[in-house]
């Protein structure tokens, strides 16, 4: 179930309502927020990759995952060879930047400039707009490559 980008063709939403629960549809689709420390990766810190619920693009490492306190994910950084869509995002009293994903267009979260080193960014993102693939499960599931970013 790895994510080939040449051959992805996001599903209908008709479809993607079939695919997801509606907690995921509603965030993935329509920029709903899930409840703060009340979701599934909010204290997970198992070794794996994050990948978007809607196309299994990798999104996120662990290694670069943060306890922010915020109640949802946090992750100092995408990894290297994603290209995180940023839009400026007015909906709250104040500006902030909307992450989403590159080949689904996904709604993430958002990206706020008050992380930890190295970056000094914090990914705030909804459980509900990923998949976790345990380290020990990244070949079966077609994400070998990522293995390395383990390997010290």
């Amino acid at each position: 179930m790895s994510f080939d980008p040449k051959n992805f063709k996001k599903p209908s939403p008709n479809e993607l309502q079939k695919k997801l629960s509606p907690l995921q549809y509603s965030v993935t689709q329509l920029e709903d927020t899930e409840a703060p420390f009340e979701n599934e990766f909010h204290e997970s810190k198992s070794p794996g990759l994050y990948v978007d619920i809607v196309s299994g693009e990798p999104l996120f490492s662990s290694l670069d995952k943060f306890d922010s306190g915020c109640g949802w994910p946090s992750f100092t950084r995408p990894l290297p060879e994603v290209k995180i869509v940023e839009k400026e995002d007015h909906k709250m009293s104040r500006k902030r930047v909307e992450v989403r994903s590159p080949y689904a267009d996904s709604h993430l979260g958002h990206v706020f400039e008050d992380g930890p080193e190295p970056t000094g960014l914090r990914y705030c993102i909804n459980s509900a707009s990923l998949r976790f693939i345990p380290f020990e499960k990244l070949e079966e599931q077609g994400y070998a490559e990522f293995k390395k970013l383990f390997e010290k």
